[in-house]
Protein backbone atom coordinates (compact mmCIF):
# COMPACT_ATOMS: atom_id res chain seq x y z
CA UNK A 1 0.00 0.00 0.00
CA UNK A 2 1.90 3.28 -1.10
CA UNK A 3 0.30 5.64 1.07
CA UNK A 4 1.36 3.69 3.78
CA UNK A 5 4.33 3.58 2.55
CA UNK A 6 4.90 7.02 1.61
CA UNK A 7 3.80 7.60 5.66
CA UNK A 8 6.81 5.37 6.94
CA UNK A 9 9.29 7.15 4.24
CA UNK A 10 7.89 10.80 5.19
CA UNK A 11 9.18 9.89 9.11
CA UNK A 12 12.44 7.67 8.13
CA UNK A 13 13.82 10.40 6.52
CA UNK A 14 12.80 13.13 9.01
CA UNK A 15 13.88 11.25 12.28
CA UNK A 16 17.26 11.03 10.10
CA UNK A 17 17.57 14.30 9.16
CA UNK A 18 16.52 15.62 12.54
CA UNK A 19 18.91 14.03 14.12
CA UNK A 20 21.94 14.86 12.51
CA UNK A 21 22.25 18.61 13.38
CA UNK A 22 24.44 18.47 16.27
CA UNK A 23 23.02 19.14 19.64
CA UNK A 24 23.22 17.20 23.63
CA UNK A 25 22.18 13.98 22.03
CA UNK A 26 25.19 13.54 19.31
CA UNK A 27 27.62 15.15 21.45
CA UNK A 28 27.07 12.86 24.70
CA UNK A 29 27.30 9.85 22.09
CA UNK A 30 30.78 11.14 20.58
CA UNK A 31 32.27 12.01 24.04
CA UNK A 32 30.95 8.68 25.65
CA UNK A 33 30.58 6.67 22.93
CA UNK A 34 34.16 6.74 21.95
CA UNK A 35 35.96 5.92 25.71
CA UNK A 36 32.41 3.35 26.54
CA UNK A 37 31.91 1.54 23.11
CA UNK A 38 29.05 1.22 20.98
CA UNK A 39 26.64 -0.55 23.11
CA UNK A 40 26.36 2.47 25.36
CA UNK A 41 26.63 5.30 22.76
CA UNK A 42 23.65 3.15 20.85
CA UNK A 43 21.50 3.09 24.33
CA UNK A 44 21.89 7.09 24.67
CA UNK A 45 20.51 7.11 21.07
CA UNK A 46 18.05 4.61 21.60
CA UNK A 47 16.73 6.81 24.90
CA UNK A 48 16.57 9.52 22.91
CA UNK A 49 14.83 8.14 19.68
CA UNK A 50 11.94 7.17 22.21
CA UNK A 51 11.31 10.53 23.47
CA UNK A 52 11.22 12.08 19.98
CA UNK A 53 8.73 9.44 19.28
CA UNK A 54 6.56 10.33 21.79
CA UNK A 55 6.53 13.94 21.17
CA UNK A 56 5.95 13.13 17.15
CA UNK A 57 2.55 11.16 18.17
CA UNK A 58 1.25 14.06 20.78
CA UNK A 59 2.11 16.01 17.89
CA UNK A 60 -0.35 14.13 15.30
CA UNK A 61 -2.94 14.00 18.00
CA UNK A 62 -2.59 17.54 19.69
CA UNK A 63 -2.75 20.40 17.17
CA UNK A 64 -2.22 18.46 13.69
CA UNK A 65 -5.67 17.35 13.57
CA UNK A 66 -7.02 21.14 13.91
CA UNK A 67 -5.87 21.58 10.61
CA UNK A 68 -8.72 21.35 8.18
CA UNK A 69 -9.60 23.91 5.66
CA UNK A 70 -8.00 24.86 2.71
CA UNK A 71 -6.63 28.65 4.04
CA UNK A 72 -5.40 26.81 7.10
CA UNK A 73 -3.62 24.15 5.15
CA UNK A 74 -2.08 26.92 3.26
CA UNK A 75 -0.79 28.68 6.09
CA UNK A 76 1.16 25.74 7.65
CA UNK A 77 2.86 25.12 4.81
CA UNK A 78 4.01 28.76 4.50
CA UNK A 79 4.93 27.98 8.25
CA UNK A 80 6.76 24.83 7.72
CA UNK A 81 8.86 26.28 4.21
CA UNK A 82 10.18 29.05 7.25
CA UNK A 83 10.70 26.36 9.60
CA UNK A 84 12.94 24.38 7.78
CA UNK A 85 14.07 27.41 6.45
CA UNK A 86 14.56 28.72 9.71
CA UNK A 87 16.69 25.35 11.03
CA UNK A 88 18.60 25.39 8.24
CA UNK A 89 20.00 28.63 8.09
CA UNK A 90 20.72 27.98 11.56
CA UNK A 91 22.80 25.05 11.21
CA UNK A 92 24.55 25.87 7.92
CA UNK A 93 25.36 28.93 9.98
CA UNK A 94 26.43 28.36 13.29
CA UNK A 95 29.31 29.10 14.87
CA UNK A 96 29.58 26.64 17.43
CA UNK A 97 28.23 23.27 19.06
CA UNK A 98 26.43 23.61 21.80
CA UNK A 99 26.60 20.70 24.14
CA UNK A 100 23.55 20.83 26.68
CA UNK A 101 20.41 23.30 27.08
CA UNK A 102 19.14 25.33 30.70
CA UNK A 103 16.24 23.39 30.39
CA UNK A 104 17.76 19.73 30.31
CA UNK A 105 20.52 20.63 32.92
CA UNK A 106 17.50 20.98 35.19
CA UNK A 107 15.66 18.20 34.32
CA UNK A 108 18.90 16.05 34.89
CA UNK A 109 19.18 17.47 38.09
CA UNK A 110 15.91 16.73 39.03
CA UNK A 111 15.92 13.29 37.45
CA UNK A 112 19.69 12.09 38.10
CA UNK A 113 19.74 9.79 34.86
CA UNK A 114 22.47 6.73 35.71
CA UNK A 115 22.18 4.38 32.65
CA UNK A 116 22.69 5.55 28.86
CA UNK A 117 19.27 5.15 28.21
CA UNK A 118 17.89 7.19 30.56
CA UNK A 119 20.22 9.88 29.91
CA UNK A 120 19.06 10.07 26.09
CA UNK A 121 15.77 10.09 26.73
CA UNK A 122 15.99 12.96 29.79
CA UNK A 123 18.13 14.98 27.71
CA UNK A 124 15.68 14.73 25.07
CA UNK A 125 12.41 15.57 27.51
CA UNK A 126 14.38 18.52 28.86
CA UNK A 127 14.15 19.84 25.70
CA UNK A 128 11.10 21.48 24.75
CA UNK A 129 11.62 22.31 21.52
CA UNK A 130 12.06 19.33 20.40
CA UNK A 131 8.20 19.24 21.12
CA UNK A 132 7.69 22.24 19.52
CA UNK A 133 9.72 20.71 16.34
CA UNK A 134 7.54 17.50 16.09
CA UNK A 135 4.25 19.35 15.89
CA UNK A 136 5.08 21.54 13.25
CA UNK A 137 6.76 18.71 10.90
CA UNK A 138 3.57 16.23 12.29
CA UNK A 139 1.12 18.54 10.98
CA UNK A 140 3.24 19.51 8.06
CA UNK A 141 3.25 15.99 7.06
CA UNK A 142 -0.68 15.95 7.08
CA UNK A 143 -0.85 19.09 4.86
CA UNK A 144 1.23 17.83 2.36
CA UNK A 145 -0.83 14.88 2.64
CA UNK A 146 2.54 12.11 3.38
CA UNK A 147 0.73 11.18 6.36
CA UNK A 148 -3.43 10.33 6.19
CA UNK A 149 -5.48 11.14 8.72
CA UNK A 150 -5.91 7.80 10.06
CA UNK A 151 -3.44 6.37 13.52
CA UNK A 152 -2.60 3.34 10.94
CA UNK A 153 -0.86 6.29 8.89
CA UNK A 154 0.23 7.93 11.66
CA UNK A 155 1.32 5.32 13.60
CA UNK A 156 3.66 4.32 10.27
CA UNK A 157 4.80 7.55 10.14
CA UNK A 158 6.18 7.57 14.23
CA UNK A 159 8.00 4.14 13.78
CA UNK A 160 9.56 5.55 10.96
CA UNK A 161 11.04 7.98 12.41
CA UNK A 162 12.25 5.89 15.50
CA UNK A 163 14.03 3.77 12.37
CA UNK A 164 15.28 7.04 11.03
CA UNK A 165 16.80 8.45 14.07
CA UNK A 166 18.50 5.15 15.27
CA UNK A 167 19.89 4.18 12.25
CA UNK A 168 21.42 7.93 12.25
CA UNK A 169 22.60 7.48 16.00
CA UNK A 170 24.13 3.59 15.30
CA UNK A 171 25.90 4.81 12.51
CA UNK A 172 27.56 7.65 14.87
CA UNK A 173 27.87 5.24 17.94
CA UNK A 174 30.02 2.91 15.60
CA UNK A 175 32.28 5.19 14.05
CA UNK A 176 33.30 7.02 17.16
CA UNK A 177 33.95 3.39 18.43
CA UNK A 178 35.77 2.32 16.39
CA UNK A 179 39.37 2.48 17.94
CA UNK A 180 38.02 4.76 21.05
CA UNK A 181 38.00 7.91 18.18
CA UNK A 182 36.75 11.36 19.27
CA UNK A 183 35.89 14.02 16.29
CA UNK A 184 37.01 17.29 17.11
CA UNK A 185 34.59 20.10 17.22
CA UNK A 186 35.12 21.49 13.88
CA UNK A 187 34.00 18.22 12.60
CA UNK A 188 31.13 18.14 14.76
CA UNK A 189 30.33 21.61 13.41
CA UNK A 190 30.49 20.51 10.08
CA UNK A 191 28.29 17.78 10.50
CA UNK A 192 25.75 20.35 11.77
CA UNK A 193 26.59 22.76 8.77
CA UNK A 194 26.20 19.57 6.03
CA UNK A 195 22.38 18.76 8.03
CA UNK A 196 21.77 22.92 8.12
CA UNK A 197 22.29 22.34 3.77
CA UNK A 198 19.79 19.65 3.70
CA UNK A 199 17.49 21.16 5.63
CA UNK A 200 17.44 24.25 3.04
CA UNK A 201 16.78 21.84 0.53
CA UNK A 202 14.03 20.37 2.01
CA UNK A 203 12.76 24.22 2.71
CA UNK A 204 13.29 24.77 -1.17
CA UNK A 205 10.71 21.54 -1.63
CA UNK A 206 8.41 22.79 0.58
CA UNK A 207 8.33 26.28 -0.87
CA UNK A 208 8.06 24.96 -4.46
CA UNK A 209 5.14 22.67 -3.75
CA UNK A 210 3.63 25.94 -1.82
CA UNK A 211 4.50 28.10 -4.78
CA UNK A 212 2.36 25.46 -6.98
CA UNK A 213 -0.72 25.52 -4.88
CA UNK A 214 -1.14 29.44 -5.13
CA UNK A 215 -0.47 28.96 -8.36
CA UNK A 216 -3.26 26.67 -8.58
CA UNK A 217 -5.32 28.95 -6.38
CA UNK A 218 -5.09 31.92 -8.03
CA UNK A 219 -6.08 30.41 -11.58
CA UNK A 220 -8.67 28.89 -10.35
CA UNK A 221 -10.25 31.77 -8.42
CA UNK A 222 -13.20 33.64 -9.83
CA UNK A 223 -12.82 36.77 -11.30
Amino acid sequence: NYPLLESFVAGLVSGFLVSIPVGPINVTIIHEGGTRGFRWGFLIGAGSVLMESVYCALGFAGFSGLFTSNVAVAILQLASFALMSYLGCKYLFARKVNATSPSAARVEERFHPHTAFWTGFVRVLGNPGVLLLWIALSATFLAHEWVDPNWTSKSLCVSGVAAGGLLWFSLLSYLVSLGQRHFSDQAMLNMSRAAGGMLLVAALALGYKLALLLAHAFQTAPR
